[in-house]
């Protein structure tokens, strides 16, 4: 079996123009890699290996810098005039490329879901101070084989711009058919130019074609800077208006028109995937609409995006019908839970203590307290509510980060009852 570095290189799963991609085996941490080794010499080529050095020094940089559930991670590098290659996390899935075609088109509401996923994703590396400038259906990844399940990954960042704006050449860096306006030009670049490129993906996404249609490259970049796409809905007759306004955002030429953020990008694309799906029961809601729905609440400001993740992926949502008791006085419990939709009531003995509405925590004693905590009060619902439940166990399992911010937010909570029930004394 051929080794490199400290990793057995298993099979090949993929090849470009300047290197291979190894299925590889760290037997250190007992995982999985992807493990892209340049072609021997590529980093001398007398024309472009200065190039080349650049795109795997780029990556090289980012080990550890791009912490986020949506974004492959780089675990390792060595470049070299003799070796050269990157360790990834290995992304089983395939790319995004498997259904930009009429006949493999994924559903307009998962379109929106991969979409938004990436704009919060590349917030994150914004944030960072990095702008990717390659994206591309290629380089965003499904992380299960069937492509209607599962998360998204962003890889390759070999491009990216890592600090101050800059400039690219249409010939050195980038897939002409993704670029902005600014960048064919060789113009300064922010992250308006991922926004543009993304813009272009959903748009290959919900119609299965590229919205400049081109015999070459010339006549690509002669289209993105003159020419003015058809609607997707043109295309696809079952695509709202919503997105196709979305859409043409993204992909304005004039960057006063275009989105400036990808918060806003990120918004209005939760907005229409609501309008779409006003309904949906909380076991069938997307990792969008939870998502959306926690980072609107104050009980989560402190949280990062990566901590919002990170309780999407291991809380429980559900459903309660008016009357359901959903917390009974003098039970132990090892579990809270927020309310995400609807209204709730507090009973001690029969008598009503409080109201809970959107947004409200309830039940942390039982994680905060003592592990014989017993509930202190009933907990019924009013109207049809949604709920996100949260075991005791996953909290402890859950990063030190996510985990401090929940104590944090509990400890606020404590304080705002404490001075309500103060408030009620002295006005009792």
């Amino acid at each position: 079996m051929e080794k490199i570095g400290k990793y057995e290189l298993l099979r090949e799963i993929g090849h470009g123009a300047t290197s291979t991609v190894y299925l590889g085996s760290d037997a250190f941490t007992q995982r999985e890699v992807a493990v892209k080794v340049a072609f021997p010499g590529i980093l001398k080529d007398p024309k472009r290996g200065r190039l080349y050095t650049h795109l795997f020094l780029n990556e090289a940089a980012l080990i550890g810098r791009l912490s986020h559930p949506h974004i492959v991670q780089i675990y390792d590098a060595v470049v070299d005039d003799h070796l050269c290659y990157i360790v990834m996390e290995y992304v089983a899935g395939g790319t995004l490329e498997a259904v930009c075609t009429p006949d493999r088109r994924l559903s307009i509401e998962r379109i929106v879901e991969i979409i938004f996923k990436c704009t919060r994703a590349l917030d994150f590396a914004f944030r960072a101070g990095i702008i990717h400038r390659d994206i591309k259906p290629a380089n965003i990844l499904f992380t299960c084989t069937d492509p209607t399940e599962g998360d998204i990954k962003i890889s390759d960042f070999g491009a990216a711009i890592i600090g101050a704006p800059d400039r690219t050449l249409v010939q050195g860096i980038g897939s002409p058919a993704y670029m902005s306006p600014q960048q064919v030009k060789e113009q300064a670049l922010d992250q308006q130019t991922d926004i543009y490129s993304l813009g272009v993906v959903m748009y290959q996404l919900l119609t299965g074609q590229l919205p400049f249609q081109a015999r070459n490259s010339y006549d690509m970049i002669y289209q993105i800077i003159n020419a003015e796409a058809r609607r997707p809905s043109t295309l696809r007759r079952e695509i709202p208006a919503e997105l196709d306004a979305i859409v043409a955002r993204a992909m304005s030429k004039r960057l006063d028109t275009r989105y400036a953020t990808w918060q806003e990008f990120a918004q209005d694309l939760a907005q229409a995937f609501r309008q779409r799906r006003p309904k949906a029961s909380a076991d069938a809601m997307a990792d969008l609409e939870k998502f959306d729905t926690l980072r609107r609440f104050p009980f989560f400001a402190d949280f990062s995006d990566v901590e919002i993740w990170e309780v999407v992926g291991f809380s429980q949502w559900s459903r309660a019908s008016p009357g359901t008791l959903i917390i009974r006085d003098g039970d132990l419990g090892d579990f809270f839970c927020v309310l995400a939709d609807g209204e709730l009531k507090v009973l001690k003995n029969g008598l009503l203590l409080d109201m809970l509405t959107a947004g409200d925590c309830f039940g942390e004693m039982a994680v905060i307290g003592k592990s014989t905590c017993k509930r202190s009060a009933d907990i019924v619902a009013v109207t049809e509510a949604k709920l996100v439940r949260i075991d005791a166990c996953s909290l402890r399992s859950s990063s030190e980060a996510c985990r401090g911010h929940f104590y944090q937010s509990f400890l606020a909570v404590l304080s705002e009852r404490l001075t309500s029930a103060n408030t009620r004394l002295v006005t009792f």
